[in-house]
């Protein structure tokens, strides 16, 4: 697969109940030890990847997959051309990932990033 998922996000009205729901459900650890309450669940023996699990703005809830691109902007300008929205231009968040999110034709709501660290 040339741009592997690489990343999900979990998003609800309450971000810690369904962090619990998770680690009950699947057994994950979920570190939520950070500002924003973001939960990290990180793929575990070299199998799956990692995410994150958190409460979303106005209450939103929402489920995105990240797929690792060498460059967000020029996917990013081709998922438009396909028909796509733009959700969020290219963002950089320094020392862990520069990403981008679109609207598919369908509605549901895709990211594209780069310099995403490796699952551990």
């Amino acid at each position: 697969m040339p741009n592997p998922v690489t990343h999900f996000e979990i998003i609800g009205p309450d971000g810690k109940k369904l962090q619990q729901f998770y680690a009950n459900l699947f057994g994950w650890s979920v570190d939520a030890n950070n500002p924003m309450e973001y939960g990290i669940v990180q793929a575990q023996d070299g199998q799956g990847t990692g995410g994150g699990i958190g409460g979303g703005p106005g209450g939103a809830n929402y489920l995105t997959i990240y797929v690792q691109v060498d460059d967000p902007q020029a996917y990013l300008d081709k998922a438009v051309s396909l028909g796509a929205e733009v959700v969020m231009p290219v963002t950089t968040i320094p020392g862990m990932v520069t990403f981008a999110q679109f609207r598919d034709p369908a509605g549901n709501m895709i990211g594209v990033a780069a310099d995403m660290p490796p699952p551990a």
